[in-house]
Formats: C-alpha cells, sequence, structure tokens
C-alpha cells in the first residue's frame, strides 16, 4: 500500500473517531475526495518542477501517534524564547501538551483547533472562516483539510492586543519509527487588533517525520500581524508549509521565514489584498548545505487599489543543498496605484549547490510601480581581501560578508530577545562566534 492509498482507508478510521455531526465534518469528506482525485503533486506540474515527494512518500509514516510521550520543559527549553514571556500552544507527536503551554482566554482567546472544532461556543466563528481562504485545489491542503482536528486557535477581537507574543511549538520524539503530522491553525485578528506570533517544528531525534500543516490568516480592517517562522530542524525531517493570509483595509501583516534546517521544506505563502491600503511584507533568510532542500513560493494577489507589497528572500547555499524561490505577484486591472517590489539574491558556496529561482509579475493595471528581481553569486572576493588584509581571519570575513548579505532581513525582525535567538542561529550555521548583534 503506498501513502496515498494509506491516507485514503486511514480517513475511515479517522473519522470513527471525531464526531460526524461536527460543523466541519462535510468540508474534511469532500477535501479527503478532492486529495483521492489529485494525490500528491508531481515535477510534472509547473509549481513542483524542482521539488519532489517520491523520497517522502515511499517512507511508512504512522498517521496517528501509538501512544503520547511526555516532555520535561529543561528537555526543550532550549527551543522557546525562554528569555520573554510568552503564550505559549505546545504540541508532543501532534498531541496538545498541557503541561508545556500556557493558553488563555482573558479578553483573546490563545487556545487549541479542537477545542474551536468541537464547542459550540466557537461555531459561528468557525462557519466565517475555517477553511474559507485555503486551497480548494492544492493536494496537499485539502489533505490537511480531511485530517484537521488539532492546532492553535488564536482569534484577537477588536481593538485587543495580547499582553505577550504567542509562541506555537510542534515536537516530534522519536516514538514512532517515522510519523506524519498534520496541524491546523486558524488565526483571526479583528479590526484594529494586534499580535506576534512565533511558530516552531521540531523533531528531537533522528527519527522520520513529515509535517503537513496548513495556516489561515485573517486580518482585518487595520489589524497588525507579525508572523514569524523559525525552521531549524534535524536532516531527518520534512516540512510542508501552506499558509493563507486574508487581508482587509488598512492592515499590515509581516511574515519572516528563517530557514535553517531540515531535510525538505517546502514553504507556500500566499496573500490576498481584500482592501485598500494594505501592506503585505515577506522577508526571509535560508542557510542550508549537505543535501537540503528549501523550496519558497510566494503569492501576492492585489486585488484592490492603493496597496503595497514588499518581498526580500536571501539564500545562502553550500554542499549539495538545493534552493527553489518562485514569486509571483499579480495586479488587477482595478488593483491601480500598486506598490509591489520583490527580490530574491543567493550566494552559492559550493560548486555543487543548486538555486532555482523564478521572480514573476502579472500586471492587468497601467498605473502601478512594480519591480522584481534576482541575482545568483559568490561572495566577493575583494572584499574578502579586504578583510582579511586588516587581519580578521577568512573564516570569519567570510561569516561577516554573509551577515551583511543578510542583514536587511534581520533589522526589520521586531522581538528583540527573537532577533538575538536569529543572529545565534546564523553564526552556528557558518560556524563562527561574533561578538555583536546586527
Amino acid at each position: 500500500m503506498d501513502l496515498k492509498e494509506k491516507l485514503v482507508s486511514s480517513f475511515l478510521v479517522f473519522e470513527n473517531g471525531v464526531d460526524v455531526d461536527n460543523p466541519v465534518h462535510d468540508i474534511r469528506t469532500e477535501a479527503i475526495k478532492n486529495f483521492e482525485a489529485k494525490g500528491f503533486p508531481t515535477k510534472k506540474e509547473e509549481a513542483w518542477k524542482y521539488t519532489s515527494l517520491n523520497t517522502l512518500q515511499k517512507i511508512d509514516y504512522s498517521i496517528f501517534p501509538k501512544k503520547e510521550n511526555m516532555l520535561e520543559y529543561r528537555d526543550v527549553k532550549k527551543y522557546f524564547i525562554h528569555e520573554i514571556d510568552t503564550f505559549k500552544i505546545v504540541f508532543v507527536d501532534g498531541v496538545y501538551s498541557s503541561f508545556l503551554s500556557e493558553t488563555t482566554h482573558d479578553g483573546v482567546d490563545v487556545c487549541l483547533m479542537s477545542s474551536a472544532l468541537n464547542k459550540p461556543m466557537y461555531k459561528q466563528i468557525i462557519d466565517v472562516y475555517f477553511n474559507k481562504i485555503a486551497s480548494k485545489d492544492d493536494s496537499l491542503t485539502t489533505l490537511n483539510t480531511a485530517f484537521s482536528r488539532e492546532g492553535a486557535y488564536i482569534y484577537i477581537p477588536k481593538n485587543k492586543i495580547p499582553k505577550k507574543p504567542i509562541e506555537i511549538v510542534h515536537f516530534s520524539t522519536g516514538n514512532e519509527a517515522a510519523l506524519l503530522l498534520q496541524p491546523r491553525n486558524l488565526i483571526i485578528a479583528e479590526e484594529n487588533a494586534e499580535m506576534q506570533i512565533i511558530e516552531r517544528h521540531q523533531s528531537l531525534t533522528a527519527n522520520e517525520v513529515l509535517t503537513n500543516s496548513v495556516t489561515e490568516i485573517y486580518a482585518a480592517k487595520n489589524s497588525n500581524v507579525d508572523y514569524y517562522k523559525v525552521q531549524n530542524d534535524l536532516t531527518t525531517a520534512s516540512l510542508i508549509d501552506n499558509t493563507y493570509i486574508d487581508q482587509k483595509d488598512g492592515s499590515v501583516v509581516k511574515v519572516h521565514t528563517f530557514s535553517f534546517g531540515g531535510k525538505l521544506t517546502r514553504n507556500n505563502l500566499n496573500f490576498y489584498q481584500n482592501g485598500e491600503r494594505i501592506d503585505s511584507t515577506m522577508k526571509g533568510v535560508t542557510i542550508i548545505e549537505e543535501k537540503q532542500h528549501i523550496d519558497h513560493h510566494t503569492l501576492v494577489h492585489h486585488i484592490q487599489p492603493n496597496c503595497e507589497s514588499h518581498q526580500d528572500y536571501k539564500g545562502i547555499y553550500g554542499e549539495n543543498s538545493t534552493g527553489v524561490f518562485n514569486g509571483k505577484i499579480i495586479v488587477d486591472k482595478i488593483a491601480q496605484k500598486t506598490n509591489a517590489f520583490q527580490q530574491n539574491n543567493n550566494i552559492l558556496m559550493s560548486d555543487k549547490a543548486t538555486i532555482n529561482t523564478k521572480p514573476q509579475l502579472e500586471i492587468f493595471a497601467d498605473d502601478v510601480k512594480c519591480s522584481h528581481g534576482c541575482t545568483i553569486g559568490q561572495l566577493d572576493e575583494e572584499a574578502l581581501f579586504y578583510l582579511q588584509s586588516r587581519g580578521i581571519p577568512k573564516k570569519e570575513a567570510r561569516a561577516l560578508l554573509m551577515y551583511a548579505f543578510a542583514n536587511n532581513v534581520l533589522e526589520s525582525v521586531r522581538i528583540p530577545e527573537l532577533k538575538v535567538r536569529i543572529n545565534k542561529l546564523i553564526a552556528n550555521k557558518l560556524g563562527v562566534r561574533l561578538g555583536f548583534d546586527l
């Protein structure tokens, strides 16, 4: 039995374990039919031309964890931003850990997706928002929808700001030889609401794990969402992350993606600007080596006039690693006065490293300011020689140049403690210790 057949047959078991009268029962049923019809994406599809899932499909993943595994905070403390106080929604092998979490219903809801899906008090919100912007055509999104049960549910009412940032952390413990996780997150910021979110997926052993995650973010009028994804997993862990963002008038949403580890990582980031005076920002830093594979796919759809979008992705690729960047900007005919910027810059540290980059513009309006571009190259040898001539060892000089290369992405991080943590992660990836923060 291949993985697709295993998943389709497992859906029947999943259905027996959930309430068929649940408001999303019909949505799940339709989603599994869509996945069964489409199957896993292949390299024949343009969007997956440079990323193959064939190897992952040969692994015998457990669809449901057989037993829970308790974790002590001291054993996983380093994976949290423990320098600051945060709300925490923590899952261990896909199961909520109340011991490691700190949720709240004090003016805002920072809690579980399973609660929102099963309790009548949340039904109105679920009916309005759940699965409304997630793709019905993307097969991996529909697979997640079919098995949607657990994840983070964050609802910030009008004019509210949580007292502290929110961390969403997924741990896999290695209880299973190979495990498939499918978290589903629903994040809603009502009018004038604000929030900061940090998300991380982390394996604790070398056992295989595949995470197929879907997040829906709704940013209402004049709301502000600051989202950070930290990807620094083991080389036996793979992540497919589908994030869908719906923005209304005057909203600001920023997503920073820091990709440093994992066997195969695919980030699909989709912005839909359904209003005016919207600001959408996507920034990312990728540093990988060995045979790691990172694929960033972004979409910004400018639907209304007088909006902005900014994309800036930096990649540093060593050894036999592979990077992919495919960024698309669509400007509808009505979306006049659009200002859209997209840039992808890459450094290849090895003759065997590969980058495939494809920035795209589809513009149907005539009064716009849009630009895109990409670069692929090596470190500046003259700059490297200059630093060495000033007494800086070659290894540290190379690290300094790479820090400078990524700096304009790092400088927009608004949580100081997270910025320090990212700096340390980059220094560790570069194999140096630098006595300053950017």
